[in-house]
């Protein structure tokens, strides 16, 4: 399974060359934003030079930060989207249905999932013929997510079961309904197993995890984590996710 080393990536702007790529009508990149007005204008530089040549947009979800991030989201990104504040899935989902384009790729606005790593993870997408591409960290940080991956990361089709780092088909979540309230991503992915999409994995290093993540500190983090995790265990054992035919 191929690798990626994000340190060595971040160090060039230079992108892979192929004949997928070449042909691409164009991608799709959405991030959701809640206090992030730090990170707006490096996050969209790096993405517009990580797809340089690439036609592309960028469409930054906003759930009505204080800090002014909306504001800067309009100046920086193609499309900004201000919300009432419903989580990080809700956001995604709606950066997904509002994309021009048919392939959309996630990530997070913090740089934790470097925008250099867009490219190949398109052409891996590509070619597999994925429905919806995960990437996936070799070192999962905290020890619920760890935990979540060893229980339902088989079952969900991804061993980094709340990555949001991931390339989808658009069809294969658009105009669905939560059910499950925040999930982090995850509920995504199930929404994608149940259309029949195939989700592949993509393994890369990840780079260093900010001081403060948007989940919280680490008991918080993975108290949140673990209430998720015991609401997508149960949704699976009632046949969410199941291939409807």
């Amino acid at each position: 399974m191929k690798q990626f080393t994000a340190s060595t990536a971040c160090q060039t702007n230079t992108r892979p060359t192929n004949k997928l790529l070449e042909s691409l009508e164009g991608v799709s990149v959405v991030t959701t934003t809640y206090n992030e007005v730090n990170y707006v204008e490096p996050f969209t530089e790096r993405v517009r030079a990580a797809l340089a040549g690439i036609p592309h947009e960028i469409i930054i979800v906003d759930d009505s930060s204080p800090d002014g991030t909306y504001d800067l989201a309009v100046r920086y990104a193609d499309k900004a989207i201000k919300k009432v504040r419903e989580g990080q899935t809700k956001g995604l989902l709606v950066g997904i249905e509002n994309a021009k384009y048919p392939i959309v790729v996630t990530l997070d606005i913090d740089l934790e999932n470097p925008p250099e790593m867009i490219p190949t993870l398109i052409q891996e997408f590509l070619s597999k013929k994925c429905g919806v591409l995960v990437a996936c960290r070799t070192l999962i940080p905290r020890f619920s997510e760890r935990l979540s991956s060893k229980l339902i990361g088989r079952d969900i089709g991804a061993r980094d079961v709340y990555s949001n780092f991931r390339v989808y088909s658009k069809d294969c979540v658009a105009g669905a309904k939560l059910r499950l309230g925040e999930t982090f991503g995850a509920e995504l992915l199930l929404i994608a197993k149940e259309r029949g999409c195939r989700i592949c994995e993509y393994i890369y290093d990840p780079p260093p995890r900010r001081k403060k993540p948007r989940v919280g500190g680490t008991i918080k983090a993975n108290l949140r984590v673990l209430h998720v995790l015991a609401k997508l265990k149960i949704a699976m054992m009632r046949g969410y996710g199941t291939t409807k035919r």
